[in-house]
């Protein structure tokens, strides 16, 4: 099977959360229009599926090693990359002062959900390079903008994040890297890094890495830590590119998926010091580091959409095809029915589908409030999109990446025992799909974030802006009495409802039980992610007439997922006791 972008589906999705066919109303886009974006999206589709799709199953079975020093990737990838180059895509939606084409999120986002659906490992390169341009944007001198940025814009040169160590994972506070200034406005780093994306390799001719370190005199913990710019390969007041810098890649992960994506230990300092240079404030890195990783998690969120479309895709093909038993349906008695036809095959498809769609609606409803946020005229305005996508973007990346792996798994099933065959390509997507829960803030981490640091965004309006939105929906989903919305309206009721109770305990228990808060913080952010995700189903489909299939998406989600939301909530409420009893460690003594 291979990719195909699903132009109605993202269309659907920017409609109904974004406003597509209204935004020249707006102001926020001069120049831009529905037509164009969907264009954009459109020639990106056509580049995953013929030049990206065909790499996946290849990369995934030979992989980037690492020999004599450098890093090989799989065949076609350095070809595909300078296609990806030439046709601009590493422009799109970065700042026409350095060269890029300043598209908006509402574009961006399904575009690179494109790249990641056709080929995740490939995805991850421009995923981290835009990431790094933009923390390099945020927090770096005019000089180093004027010098690394239009080649980074460009695709020419790739960025990386470099912030864990071996001892220093979500916590970085005991993080060891240093960095020492040499008076000439250069620092001498050294230390390890692990896990780090496309840290090595030869398809661009230079790699920008930033680099979290201590100076000298840094207080301890999160405090003290700076963030610095190392080239591989220092560049020239010219910007051409000088001698190699003392960092190397002293390894590759041997890893369960994501094979073609190299993922490095880098040293570096290994003959004297990596040339660094300061982004931002000293010991004040890790802030200008978020910025990175906020943009990331976006993206990361978007990888998830990817990967369960094409998961999803994959299994439909198959279910087409195979021909096993007979059908309720079937005409002729004699013969086998096609798997698609069989009620459990159908239900696990339904649940594939709308699980991807809903990830798909909550990841870009946060790329239109990054828009508005950006671009808006009126302050009011900026703020308010700026708090619902600090509220969203946790959503965005855990929900959308969990589900990646529970329609991976769904589509391995779809597959019966060829599924677990690496032949049909469905374990891949399984594989491929499992690091995303982890990097860029582990789903758990996003669920503390969401709990303890949005909820309360200006006094909690935030949420209860949120709140209100979904009950005017809700709402207009009731008043309109459409039978072939099934028990739709009461379903997503119940569930609003739901997420109301849970959301109040919350309020009551951060001030003095943050323990507990944060102990039901999981189930709590899968709670919201199930409603807010179901409620826009809902509103696209009150766009359709009877015959639509967003229709019967929106229906299923609501009256077979939705209805998690009161144990959710349950769970919420009086399920974190359980996990607090055993605070010492009784039961896995």
């Amino acid at each position: 099977m291979t990719y195909q972008a699903p132009l109605d589906d993202i269309v659907f999705a920017l409609e109904t959360v974004a406003g597509l066919s209204d935004m020249g109303a707006r102001g926020l886009y001069p120049g831009l229009d529905r037509e164009t974006i969907i264009a954009v999206i459109q020639e990106a589709g056509n580049f995953g599926a013929e030049v990206l799709a065909p790499l996946n199953a290849i990369g995934d079975r030979i992989g980037s090693k690492l020999i004599d020093g450098k890093v090989t990737t799989p065949p076609g990838f350095a070809e595909a990359y300078q296609a990806f180059v030439a046709g601009g895509w590493s422009t799109l939606p970065c700042s026409e002062a350095y060269g890029g084409q300043d598209l908006p999120e509402i574009a961006a986002t399904p575009v690179g959900e494109i790249w990641n659906a056709a080929n995740v490992s490939f995805g991850l390169c421009p995923l981290l390079t835009q990431g790094a341009i933009h923390a390099i944007e945020a927090g770096g001198s005019e000089a180093l903008k004027a010098k690394y940025l239009p080649k980074m814009v460009a695709g020419e040169w790739t960025g990386t994040m470099n912030l864990t160590e071996p001892h220093a994972g979500s916590d970085l506070s005991p993080l060891s890297t240093r960095a020492v200034p040499q008076g000439d406005g250069t620092y001498r780093i050294t230390g390890t890094k692990i896990f780090i994306t496309w840290g090595e390799h030869g398809m661009a001719e230079n790699i920008i890495h930033l680099v979290l370190a201590r100076l000298p005199d840094a207080p301890p913990g999160t405090r003290g830590i700076s963030l610095f710019l190392v080239p591989k390969y220092l560049v020239g007041d010219d910007g051409s590119l000088g001698e190699r810098n003392d960092v190397i890649c002293a390894g590759v992960e041997h890893k369960l998926g994501i094979m073609a994506s190299p993922t490095c230990v880098m040293k570096f300092g290994e003959n004297g010091g990596a040339i660094g240079y300061l982004v931002g404030e000293e010991n004040r890195g890790l802030a200008n580091m978020f910025v990175m990783m906020n943009a990331a998690r976006l993206g990361v969120g978007a990888q998830g959409v990817g990967v369960a479309e094409s998961a999803t895709q994959h299994a439909v093909t198959y279910a087409k095809e195979r021909l096993q038993g007979k059908s309720f349906a079937a005409k002729d008695p004699g013969s086998m029915s096609p798997i698609i036809e069989h009620a459990d095959v159908r239900r696990m498809l339904l649940t594939m589908k709308s699980l991807t769609q809903a990830a798909r609606m909550l990841c870009y409803a946060t790329a239109k409030e990054l828009d508005v946020a950006h671009r808006a005229t009126v302050e009011k305005e900026r703020v308010a999109a700026r708090n619902r996508a600090a509220l969203l973007t946790p959503l965005a990346k855990a929900f959308s990446t969990d589900i990646a792996n529970e329609v991976a798994s769904l589509g391995v099933q779809v597959h019966g025992g060829m599924g677990f065959v690496e032949e049909t390509g469905a374990a891949q997507f399984l594989r491929d799909a499992r690091i995303l829960p982890i990097y860029e803030g582990t789903n758990g981490i996003q669920a503390i974030d969401l709990v303890t640091r949005k909820l309360t965004l200006d006094g909690g309006s935030a949420m209860t802006s949120l709140l209100g939105e979904l009950g005017a929906i809700i709402a207009a989903v009731r008043a309109a009495k459409r039978g072939e919305f099934g028990h739709m309206t009461e379903r997503l009721m119940e569930g609003l409802s739901a997420l109301q109770t849970a959301t109040l305990w919350m309020a009551q228990m951060l001030p003095g039980n943050q323990e507990k808060a944060l102990a039901s913080a999981t189930p709590y952010l899968r709670l919201m992610s199930l409603v807010t995700g179901g409620t826009y189903l809902a509103k696209g489909a009150l766009a359709k007439d009877a015959a639509s299939p967003y229709i019967v998406i929106a229906r299923f989600f609501a009256e077979n997922i939705l209805t998690e939301a009161r144990g959710l909530s349950d769970a919420v409420q009086h399920g974190a006791d359980a996990v607090l009893v055993d605070a010492h460690g009784a039961v896995f003594a």
